[in-house]
């Protein structure tokens, strides 16, 4: 018993770091309370699944940026898809569509 009133007597000269660094490993324990990933889609991903349910489109894969977007398909060879999809990723991103391609996706 003696020894830890020695330690706790040697200790009270640290007790504001001390203090300082079982609340900062509380605060590390606690959750953040951020959202998962996957709860909020990524305009890509979001774009991917319109895409992916539009008539003639196929596999699909979409990058958007700010400066432009990609999308490869299974249906870019057909005019009237190509069509489609640049007006979609046109009117979900606000991109012109010299900013937007559209490749044909390879096996």
């Amino acid at each position: 018993m003696d020894n830890v009133r020695a330690l706790l007597e040697r200790l009270r000269g640290y007790r504001y770091p001390l203090l300082i660094l079982m609340l900062g490993l509380i605060r590390l324990a606690l959750p953040t309370g951020g959202k998962a990933k996957t709860e909020e889609p990524t305009a890509s991903g979001a774009l991917e699944q319109a895409l992916r349910d539009a008539d003639g489109v196929g596999r699909v894969r979409v990058l958007v940026s700010e400066k432009g977007a990609v999308v490869v398909c299974d249906g870019a060879d057909n005019a009237a898809v190509r069509w489609s999809i640049l007006q979609a990723i046109g009117s979900y991103t606000g991109l012109g569509t010299d900013k937007i391609i559209v490749l044909k996706m390879t096996t």
